[in-house]
């Protein structure tokens, strides 16, 4: 019995003792090189939520890696201008950026795609085409011949159209407008006399004080609200029908993801997403009460006029016409995103609109705030 019961322990022991010494740590850990990448923001860090998102990924992938996956965000200008940062990843300035694609509409109008079209998505749809549309794969084809793959990582939902120093209710208040506004945006609304200005954020407030322009547009509520613009433009116009639902992108140079361990290329992709949802439902947090506050300091709101919605419509069309004869990249996503916008639209005409709109009414009767006892 002993001796049995020695070998049977002696044998049970030998193979743990050999597990041991080959399974000493984890494949996992094994695999798992130390990471130390830049990334260059295309955002001012007063812009806590939309440059908070690059810091969020950064927090994310280090704990995520138990410290091995580290990425440090530099805001515009610390590295090189805000505008540059697409670039500055794709030619190995940096490993990666923080940016919207349509900052390099100059570059190739293709960029544009992959942030936001005039009277395409919302925010929401956005998700459901880039996740399940096939909207990440389209764009990133296009990235591929500029060295770079991205993936979506916040969005501001549907944006604000903008301060303006006197009412616009017709397209005749549109002509010879002064507009800060830039980019593909930019050329549709010049189809309807406006002369787009690029200007850089920081001098959109003395640029309208001083008459320069006459309007111009920036994010929403709660990014708008630091920066006074009321003061100087007072009537504040909506919807930013240019950008219903922006995505901020985290863009990486492809040779450098290409390098990335599978493992940590999908806790990237992991933590994009969950950046890019987080951000939307900030600015959702934040939005309600900034336009509160913006309006008590004096901002006028006023919708766009039909009249004005309808000639920007046509004339999104046209550039995309104009665009897509001319430029293949552009077209092939273009044309990706038309097949899932009419079914969505069509869809969000049942229960959503439905809800949203009953809900709206009864908070126009003042019955959602609660009884003041």
């Amino acid at each position: 019995m002993h001796r049995r019961s020695f070998l049977t322990t002696a044998s049970v022991g030998g193979v743990a003792a050999a597990a041991g010494a080959t399974l000493a740590a984890p494949a996992i850990a094994q695999e798992a090189p130390t990471i130390n990448w830049r990334v260059a923001s295309s955002f001012p860090k007063s812009l806590d939520t939309i440059y908070g998102g690059g810091e969020e990924i950064a927090q994310r992938l280090k704990e995520a890696s138990d410290g091995k996956f580290n990425i440090q965000v530099f805001a515009a200008g610390e590295i090189v201008p805000g505008l540059d940062a697409i670039n500055a990843a794709g030619d190995g300035t940096v490993e990666c950026a923080h940016s919207v694609g349509y900052y390099n509409w100059g570059k190739d109008p293709a960029f544009a795609c992959g942030a936001d079209l005039p009277f395409t998505f919302s925010a929401r749809a956005k998700a459901a085409y880039n996740y399940h549309g096939g909207g990440i794969d389209q764009f990133n084809q296009f990235l591929e011949t500029v060295n770079l793959v991205a993936f979506p990582a916040g969005n501001t939902g549907v944006q604000m159209g903008g301060w303006y120093r006197k009412e616009v209710n017709t397209l005749a208040d549109m002509q010879g407008l002064k507009m800060r506004i830039s980019g593909l945006a930019g050329r549709v609304v010049e189809k309807l006399g406006v002369v787009p200005q690029q200007i850089a954020g920081g001098d959109i407030y003395p640029s309208l004080e001083k008459g320069t322009i006459d309007a111009a547009e920036w994010v929403g509520p709660y990014d708008d609200n630091k920066l006074g613009f009321q003061k100087v433009a007072p009537y504040y116009y909506y919807p930013g029908f240019w950008e219903g639902g922006p995505t901020v992108s985290f863009f990486v140079n492809k040779a450098k993801y290409d390098e990335l361990p599978d493992s940590y290329k999908a806790l990237l992709r992991t933590c994009c997403q969950a950046a890019d949802q987080n951000m939307l439902a900030k600015y959702d947090f934040k939005n309600p009460t900034a336009l509160k506050e913006l309006a008590a300091s004096g901002a006028q709101l006023r919708s766009f006029s039909e009249e004005i919605m309808n000639a920007a419509f046509e004339a999104a069309n046209e550039v995309y016409a104009e665009l897509s004869a001319e430029n293949e990249h552009f077209k092939r996503q273009y044309e990706a995103q038309l097949q899932f916008r009419d079914d969505w639209y069509l869809y969000n005409q049942t229960a959503e609109y439905t809800f949203d709109t009953f809900m709206m009414i009864q908070q126009r009767n003042g019955k959602l705030a609660p009884e003041q006892g």
